[in-house]
């Protein structure tokens, strides 16, 4: 029962009908009216509560990139409009987050870069120009400028970004905050900007005008502020008027992971809880919203219980299911889609121009593309089929489902979700399993006829209007001289057997699968004491998770000690020797930017070695010969030898549906496996359903 995630609050005189929040995501949908506000009308009409809209620069100095509004233009409040009628026509409540980037602007061209001190920004690239007396000044006048315009715009309330390493957040930090004025040169003066910020947007709204806070709870960057300064910040806010405190987690340079699928569920929560009670102690009442890898509400409903915060935000969720809010209320948990945390088509996006969108669920900022309509009463006597079930297969098969049409999907395995199904055993990725569920509830609601451990056969389809043909790939095969003198396996056949790996493994391959490989191996799956996998559902000849999985707390310290967090335990031994290998200079190729980085240091730390720019000679009793590019041999020594090089398409099925004349679209892998990533996947089965739904003049719905 969700009964506290559905009991009511307030922020000041705001009354919530309940206490999750939608949190803040630049979208790059800013610069599309329409298209933004049909994104926040369907997460309304889903059952958020009070939305807060992505950063809106204060000025054109405090610009995120290209695509921010930037508050002191009128086209700004002009493309606001039409988010603020379609929230409130929902009946739910809008925020407007005031933001400033400080040194991590990316201001248009001819505008300069401003911050407290000169400090050198990796996440921008580029050293800002130190603000003067005067420039300070106006910064503060133009938050409060940008509050008051907000309020008499009809938003219901603001919030102050002042966390996750931007402008207010560096004037608090002693590493970017250099000064020995008014405003900076000991903890009291650094808190002097964020506290000026705040009275000038309450002097600007008035006292009852709601005004939330967002401030850093652990920047996680050496040298900057510590844990128990940011909560002395954090109280002091609270004393000063803030209505509510959000706590952000990390910077954009932090050595930390926050917001990645390697982070356990609810990790970052237990800071939340410390600052609420910092918030008590002092006599105040003020309530703390906890955010970061809260993805479902049997997860926020337990952070109530445990007294960490008394809401919850959660950005990310809402971009996989818009309906998040309103099928929990309902108690369809199992319809729920699953935010996993990937990044690849959010984060990531987010600091480009490409707009946002998620990769388990594609419609996501393209409602006005594909918009979601009610399905035929009478839907079409003849039926399509589906044959393959990764992602692009159950993404074309929930979407032409929707439409109205009777749908086969046909798989070969034991059950759907392909890759997702790998993907799903390695530490930190267990989500990619919630995707699976979900689609196999959403399949079964929408009425799609599933066969699973069958091979499509074209002859089958003979009858049908169409198939989309989303058979996949195989792994590429790598001819090595020696062969028979040391174990070789393929990447599918070591993830559903890792009882067959040695200790010692030579991994030919170092993009994202090869990746996502050595860090179960390490982990000791297989092994005696490891995280042992059997035979069983899942794969074909492969393989359901049995004893030694994770629980939370081991979770959260397995994180602590790769992420070399406060409070980690002693590491153990790996469980294996493990070294990637590959032909070019990068190890992680494809994994998304934000996640790529997280991923490689928690296997250098887990004692993973990678060697790259080297041509494969051959194999010997006792491991891979390797040549660098002088053609020097080394022996990397080795049990078993994994190939994860790659994979090929995988659609003879398509020839053979020409020959016969049936009408059929190829997506995925099936179509073209470079770059292969899920992302595309989804993404094509949702246009291929889409297309082919229209094709067949049936009116387009979605799932």
């Amino acid at each position: 029962m969700l009964t506290r995630v559905f009991s009511p609050a307030r922020i000041g005189p705001l009354r919530l009908p309940h206490r999750i929040v939608m949190g803040s995501m630049h979208l790059n949908l800013e610069h599309d009216p329409p298209a933004l506000a049909a994104f926040y009308r369907e997460r309304a009409e889903g059952g958020a509560g009070l939305i807060v809209t992505g950063g809106a620069a204060v000025d054109a100095a405090g610009s995120g990139g290209p695509r921010y509004l930037v508050l002191d233009r009128a086209d700004a409040w002009e493309a606001l409009a039409l988010t603020l009628d379609a929230v409130h026509g929902e009946g739910a409540l809008l925020a407007l987050q005031l933001f400033h980037a400080g040194r991590y602007a990316m201001p248009a061209e001819g505008v300069a870069t401003v911050a407290p001190s000169a400090v050198y920004s990796r996440f921008s690239r580029r050293t800002p120009e130190a603000m003067d007396g005067a420039r300070i000044e106006r910064v503060i006048e133009a938050f409060a400028a940008a509050a008051a315009a907000a309020r008499d715009a009809g938003f219901d309330a603001v919030e102050v970004m002042g966390s996750e390493g931007y402008l207010i957040n560096q004037f608090a930090s002693p590493l970017t905050n250099l000064r020995n004025d008014e405003w900076g040169g000991d903890e009291d003066r650094r808190a002097a900007f964020p506290l000026a910020v705040l009275a000038a947007v309450r002097a600007a709204v008035g006292p009852d005008y709601p005004v939330i806070v967002r401030t850093s709870g652990a920047d996680f960057v050496e040298g900057s502020s510590t844990p128990e300064q940011s909560a002395d910040l954090a109280v002091r806010l609270a004393a000063a008027g803030a209505d509510a405190l959000n706590i952000g987690i990390g910077w954009h340079e932090s050595s930390v992971p926050s917001v990645q699928a390697l982070v356990p569920h609810g990790m970052w929560l237990d800071i939340a809880g410390g600052i609420r009670r910092r918030v008590a102690e002092a006599g105040l009442t003020t309530p703390v919203i906890g955010s970061n890898r809260v993805n479902s509400l049997p997860l926020a409903e337990a952070a109530l219980a445990q007294g960490d915060v008394d809401l919850v935000s959660m950005a990310r969720p809402f971009l996989a299911d818009p309906r998040l809010v309103a099928k929990s209320r309902d108690g369809a948990l199992d319809l729920v889609n699953t935010c996993i945390a990937c990044n690849q088509a959010c984060i990531d996006r987010s600091i480009g121009t490409e707009r946002v969108s998620c990769m388990v669920n594609p419609r996501a900022g393209r409602e006005l593309d594909f918009p979601r309509v009610a399905r035929e009463p009478e839907p079409p006597a003849r039926r399509v089929a589906v044959a393959g079930a990764g992602p692009a297969g159950m993404q074309a098969a929930a979407t032409l489902a929707a439409a109205g049409l009777h749908v086969d999907l046909i798989e070969e395995a034991w059950r759907i979700g392909g890759q997702f199904l790998l993907a799903g055993r390695v530490p930190g990725k267990s989500d990619y399993l919630e995707t699976v569920r979900y689609f196999e509830h959403e399949l079964e609601r929408l009425g799609v006829r599933v066969r699973t451990g069958v091979s499509a056969r074209a002859e089958d389809f003979v009858a049908h209007a169409h198939v989309v043909v989303a058979t996949g790939v195989r792994p590429r095969r790598v001819v090595l001289p020696g062969a028979a003198l040391l174990p070789v396996l393929d990447y599918r056949e070591a993830f559903a057997a890792p009882w067959r790996v040695g200790r010692r493994v030579a991994v030919i391959g170092a993009g994202g699968i090869a990746v996502d490989l050595a860090h179960l191996l390490v982990e000791g799956a297989g092994l005696v004491g490891g995280a042992g996998l059997v035979g069983g559902a899942g794969l074909v000849g492969g393989a359901g998770l049995v004893g030694g999985a994770e629980t939370s707390a081991q979770a959260r310290d397995r994180f602590r000690r790769e992420a070399g967090v406060e409070g980690a335990g002693h590491a153990p031994p790996p469980a294996r020797e493990i070294t990637v290998l590959r032909r070019g200079d990068r190890v992680g190729e494809g994994i998304g930017a934000s996640t790529r980085w997280a991923v490689l240091q928690a296997l250098r730390d887990a004692g993973v070695r990678s060697r790259t720019g080297v041509a494969y000679r051959r194999l010997t009793p006792d491991g891979l010969v390797v040549a660098d590019a002088t053609g020097a041999e080394e022996t990397i020594p080795a049990d078993t030898v994994v190939v994860a090089a790659g994979q090929e398409p995988h659609a003879p099925l398509a020839d053979e549906l020409a020959a016969l004349g049936v009408p059929c679209t190829v997506v995925g892998g099936a179509l073209d496996a470079s770059g292969l990533n899920a992302v595309r996947a989804f993404d094509q089965g949702l246009r291929a359903g889409a297309a082919v739904a229209a094709s067949l003049t049936v009116r387009l719905g979605a799932r």
